[in-house]
């Protein structure tokens, strides 16, 4: 800041001030402007070199004042008198007539009776500062990117440079900025990143080819491409902005220029100099390349190892004055060396290879330090892969450089695959070689010649199987060999193998020995690429055994029919659905018609419809695994009485385990299971024999109050003493007992009959009833307490109501007669039997229990013996148990005793079944 009146006089090039109250008129215009004012800051005068810039001459009335000269911000500055300006320094701006603003310096020093205000253009240091803040900030804003660039991620640096270019053109005012780099590709310039304003239209878009067109500029300053004038030297270029004005800023390494700044609808006539855009061009490409070419090599790296891993790779060198060798990274965790240095002693590395090829190894290394002889060999590893096969590595080395500067380096490359496989081919040819050698199988060749086939090569099996060498096999001698009866089929194979390229065929050829052998001979005929023939190649195969084999099974076929139609089972074939297949001639004669009938006959005819549902739910349950099932089966016939067979079949299965066909053998059981229930009908009558006396008791019971009732009634009659009431009462009384003698007679005739053909459901609690009816009047009236729990709600089984009271009755029957036994033998003996039934989803149980000591235990195991029991002689048959065992099992069920607290229990088990 410049004041003080010798200050600034000197300033204006002037040695002291004038004498107050005098007007200036100097001879030679002053530099800069002077302005006398009055005390009321009035202008009366203006002088100095900047007089020709303002707007308009001086008027003396009135006098404007020297505001009125002044921009609105300066007018703010001087409010007041000039009294109050003085000692101050005053930055004024002047309006002028070409309409920039004059930017001055000065101060006022009194003048006489007035003022004088002297100011000097300060314009070019105001521009001057101005540039250089400008020049500031970009340095600033340029570092600030050239930072961010180079600390940001590699993953968020198109991001980051897209966003400093957004910050570039929004400080610079420019439309459509990119940045275009060197394709690495194909050498050409791409468009790496761009941003266009939201109202400017887009001239690039990023990963944009531009071609060569760049390459032809050899700029190393900003240039610019101005259509308005017809700016021509690079045409190439118009087509890149778009015939719009241009401005392009290279930047330069060592490799000559590396990228460009692409400024579209921008002339670049701004206070930023040319120094700037350089500057501002490198701060942002050269961060920028450094991170791409660090991204390459990161890229590179990444490569190099999944590369080095996916072979099982890596390099090693052997490290001099010393016996240590560093491994690759990727090679460590190869060997399994994952928690292992990178640098470890030779002996150990030598370690890792198998015994087998560690000397190997061991020696070629030492050819490699001390003869500088180049090192390739394969090793196996000690370890084994997952499946149990070797790991082969194969190992190269060589020698770089010379004196004491030389270096042992090589690779170690996971060849287990290719190895592996070698040896196992090598394996398996050496097995195929053994094989065709020893197998009765043929392999030849027959080349074509003049319309013949020649033979022209027989494996090593031909001396075995037939006693003929390859020099004996001509084409005259092998026609000799064939069977005399077989010639025309080997004709007719020759002329089909020449017609169609292959055939298949079976004839007899003689061995050196002079048997015959049977041969499966399949040839193919190869052919050139006119499609004339060249040779055939296909194999014998000795097929005595099998040929002879099928035949002795076609006459056992034979036989085997003559055993099926003249065996004494009915035996025969059926689908699934029942229908007949085959049936031999005893089932036939079973069904009263021929076995040519039988075909397509439906087993579900002769089958009641419930029979028919077990049948095939039965049949539905064969498999794969268990193909047999094994039932008794009821047959309704028509015009016949029942017929129980016996009858296993075994299923048929395809590939998939689908049911094909039924084969089933079956015999008449018919007179043994008539047996069966005349055994049973015995055992019934039998225990109604031994219930006999019980059941007088029970008809005597009520015969007794009737008759009690009659002779009351009599009395009554006689004396003349007849009521009506009393009457009725005893009628009624005589008859409910002929209905209770009445019921215990039915029930002995229903109890009595034969059971039903098939089995039935039924609730079990209707057995228990109708037991407890011919026996709890006896059992009470013998001192036995029954204690009979409650139903527990109804349930089904399937069966027969009567033999299963009839195993009830044999049950209470036995325990009855133990009880009264343990009687005899103690008078103070109570006696109990409890009988309860439980279910669940699947079963019933009702079990019987007493109080009569149990049963030895030596005797558990046969109770249910035929014929087996412990009653005097002729007092017990010993069928009782026995037979409610064979009627329990025949209903699906179980019976079985043990010994309780105070004596026997048995359960009755039977499987529950649907309403």
């Amino acid at each position: 800041m410049i004041s003080g009146d010798t200050l600034f006089g000197r300033l204006l090039g002037r040695g002291s001030a004038q004498a107050p109250g005098t007007r200036i008129h100097p001879a030679q215009p002053c530099a800069g402007l002077q302005l006398q004012l009055d005390n009321q800051g009035r202008v009366l005068h203006i002088g100095g070199t900047l007089r020709q810039q303002l707007p308009q001459p001086l008027s003396s009335d009135p006098l404007p004042l020297l505001r009125d000269l002044l921009c609105a911000h300066s007018a703010l500055v001087i409010e007041g008198a000039p009294l109050h300006w003085q000692r101050h320094s005053l930055d004024l701006d002047f309006h002028t007539a070409a309409g920039p603003t004059l930017h001055t310096r000065g101060a006022v020093e009194a003048h006489g009776d007035g003022w004088l205000l002297r100011v000097l253009d300060i314009g070019d240091l105001l521009g001057d500062r101005q540039a250089a803040q400008y020049r500031q900030q970009n340095h600033q804003l340029t570092s600030q990117m050239s930072e961010q660039l180079r600390v940001c991620s590699l993953t968020r640096l198109p991001q980051v440079f897209n966003e400093h270019l957004r910050s570039l053109a929004q400080r610079w005012h420019i439309p459509c900025v990119a940045l275009a780099l060197l394709d690495q590709q194909d050498q050409g310039w791409l468009i790496y990143s761009q941003y266009a304003a939201h109202d400017a239209p887009a001239l690039w878009q990023t990963g944009q080819h531009l071609g060569t067109c760049l390459d032809s500029i050899n700029s190393n300053t900003p240039l610019s491409l101005d259509m308005a004038q017809g700016h021509s030297e690079h045409p190439r270029l118009h087509s890149v902005f778009g015939n719009t004005d241009g401005f392009l800023v290279p930047y330069r390494d060592g490799q000559g220029v590396a990228a460009w700044l692409l400024c579209g609808f921008y002339s670049g006539q701004q206070l930023t100099s040319e120094r700037d855009w350089l500057n501002l061009t490198a701060a942002l490409a050269g961060p920028l390349l450094s991170r791409l070419r660090e991204q390459r090599h990161h890229q590179q790296l990444e490569r190099l190892e999944a590369l080095q891993g996916l072979l099982g790779t890596g390099w090693w060198e052997l490290l001099p004055a010393s016996t240590d060798i560093q491994l690759a990274p990727q090679l460590v965790r190869s060997l399994n060396l994952e928690d292992g240095p990178s640098r470890l002693p030779q002996a150990a590395w030598l370690n890792l290879i198998h015994t087998a090829d560690r000397q190997e190894l061991n020696s070629r290394l030492q050819d490699l330090q001390t003869l500088g002889k180049p090192l390739l060999t394969s090793v196996r590893l000690q370890r084994s892969d997952a499946s149990g096969l070797p790991i082969w590595y194969r190992v190269q080395g060589q020698v770089l450089g010379v004196g004491d500067n030389r270096r042992w380096v090589g690779f170690m490359l996971d060849i287990s695959d290719i190895k592996n496989q070698q040896l196992q081919a090598a394996a398996a040819h050496a097995r195929l070689d053994n094989l065709i050698a020893s197998s009765p199988a043929v392999i030849y060749v027959q080349r074509y010649v003049n319309g013949a086939l020649h033979p022209a090569f027989y494996s090593d099996s031909l001396l075995p199987v037939l006693g003929w060498t390859l020099a004996e096999a001509t084409h005259d001698s092998l026609l000799a060999w064939v069977h005399p009866d077989d010639r025309d089929i080997y004709f007719e194979r020759t002329r089909q193998l020449l017609r169609e390229g292959s055939v298949r065929s079976r004839y007899r050829v003689r061995d050196k020995q002079g048997d015959y052998h049977w041969l499966l001979d399949e040839a193919k005929l190869l052919r050139d690429d006119l499609g004339l023939p060249v040779e055939a190649v296909g194999l014998w195969l000795d097929v005595t055994e099998a040929t002879l084999a099928a035949q002795r099974v076609k006459d056992s076929e034979e036989r085997y029919r003559i055993l099926v139609e003249d065996s004494p089972a009915m035996i025969c074939r059926y689908r699934p659905d029942l229908t007949l297949t085959f049936g031999n001639t005893p089932l036939a004669n079973y069904m009263e018609c021929l076995p040519e009938q039988l075909p397509g006959m439906n087993l579900s005819h002769w089958l009641s419809e419930e029979q028919r549902l077990v049948f095939v739910q039965r049949i539905s349950q064969l498999s794969p695994e268990f193909p047999v099932s094994t039932a008794e089966i009821s047959l309704q016939l028509p015009g016949r009485e029942h017929a129980w067979w016996v009858w296993s079949d075994r299923g048929v299965f395809d590939e998939h385990g689908q049911l094909q066909e039924i084969q089933a053998v079956g015999r008449d059981n018919t007179e043994v299971r008539r047996s069966q229930q005349q055994l049973t009908q015995s055992a019934k009558m039998a225990t109604l024999g031994e219930m006999a006396t019980g059941l007088a008791h029970e008809i005597n019971q009520p015969l007794n109050v009737m008759r009690l009732a009659i002779v009351n009634i009599l009395k009554r009659l006689g004396n003349g003493d007849v009521q009506v009431d009393y009457l009725t009462e005893k009628l009624q009384r005589i008859d409910a007992q002929v209905q209770r003698a009445a019921r215990v007679v039915d029930h002995m005739r229903v109890f009595g009959r034969r059971s039903e053909v098939e089995q039935q459901p039924f609730d079990p609690a209707q057995a228990l009833e109708g037991t407890l009816a011919l026996l709890a009047e006896g059992m009470r009236g013998k001192g036995i307490e029954l204690r009979i729990a409650p139903a527990c709600g109804p349930v089904q089984v399937k069966g027969y109501a009567d033999q299963l009271e009839q195993v009830l009755i044999n049950l209470l029957v036995n325990a009855r007669d133990a009880l009264l036994g343990t009687r005899e033998n103690d008078r103070d003996f109570q006696p109990w039997i409890s009988v309860h039934h439980e279910h669940d989803s699947r079963h019933v149980r009702i079990w019987v229990e007493d109080n009569a000591g149990g049963i030895d235990s030596r005797l558990l195991e046969r109770i249910f013996e035929p014929f087996f029991t412990t009653k005097p002689i002729g007092v017990g048959t010993g069928l009782g148990l026995s037979v409610s065992y064979g009627i329990v099992e025949n209903m699906g069920g179980r019976l079985s005793v043990a010994n309780g607290e105070d004596g026997a229990r048995f359960c009755v088990e039977l499987p529950v079944v649907e309403s």
